[in-house]
């Protein structure tokens, strides 16, 4: 993506945005020099962010797929980001067409790329929209459009509730979310701690305020878990990213916590 003109509205490309930066992780084009540069800071800190960064998106791939396979038909992706391969229509609609998807995001650049990617596709749409106000996203037209709150519903929050701070309630986030949501759905997430590596954690949430758009707040291993009040994990339950049903082809390590994001999956029942 070249700097400068023809940027969409809101874009500042003297500043680190979250979605750009996950980008340039996972090797997309999608991205700024700034945000380049805070991967490059990032990585002098944590050697294996791109390694995180590409667990986090093969952790995506299988909770699609699990889900599908447990009957899900329609997904909310909050915080989605910006497209690249192995997107969730992608995965959920190879394995049953028609399977439907809204992706949220409030980043300019994701807007713009997932409206030009979905353009042709009846079964999914991109809210531009703020996930700190539920209701909002819930009252939303294409969410009104493309799913039926009478059968089940997967809500996806991957590497989005640690850009969520304190003050903005990432628990009561989680609830509204789950409260609109019947019986049988799902809630898959993915959250960086601070146990295991607490000082690469520190670190990593410095670089993030003073170069990023959003500030990031790792928890601990107890905090995540009670983000799924109301859900009843599956096995393997919330673990490390690698170590979350992976594939013949998935590589685990000798010492998973390395990877310090934690990865869930619970299911509403009642």
């Amino acid at each position: 993506m070249t700097d400068g003109a023809g940027l969409p509205r809101g874009v500042d490309p003297n500043k680190a945005s979250v979605a750009r930066m996950y980008d340039a992780m996972l090797g997309g084009e999608h991205n700024f020099a700034i945000d380049r540069e805070a991967v490059a800071a990032f990585t002098a800190i944590e050697p294996q962010v791109r390694t995180l960064a590409r667990a986090n998106r093969a952790f995506l791939g299988r909770a699609v797929r699990f889900l599908v396979d447990s009957g899900v038909r329609q997904f909310i992706d909050l915080g989605s980001g910006i497209p690249t391969q192995g997107n969730v229509h992608e995965v959920a609609q190879a394995a049953a067409p028609g399977a439907r998807v809204v992706y949220v995001d409030n980043d300019p650049v994701a807007v713009a790329h997932s409206a030009a990617l979905l353009a042709d596709n009846p079964d999914a749409e991109i809210l531009d929209a703020d996930i700190r106000r539920p209701a909002d996203v819930l009252a939303s037209a294409p969410v009104r459009k493309l799913i039926d709150f009478d059968q089940p519903v997967a809500v996806l929050m991957i590497t989005i509730l640690h850009f969520i701070t304190p003050e903005d309630d990432p628990a009561g986030i989680v609830a509204a979310f789950r409260d609109a949501l019947p019986a049988g759905s799902w809630l898959a997430l993915t959250h960086a701690t601070n146990e295991e590596r607490p000082g690469t954690a520190a670190a990593v949430g410095q670089l993030y305020r003073s170069r990023a758009s959003s500030p990031v707040t790792p928890r601990s291993r107890e905090e995540i878990l009670g983000l799924f009040d109301g859900f009843d994990l599956v096995e393997p339950g919330l673990v490390h990213l690698p170590l979350w049903r992976p594939g013949p082809d998935d590589e685990i390590p000798d010492n998973p916590s390395e990877y310090w994001v934690y990865a869930g999956v619970g299911r509403k029942s009642s």
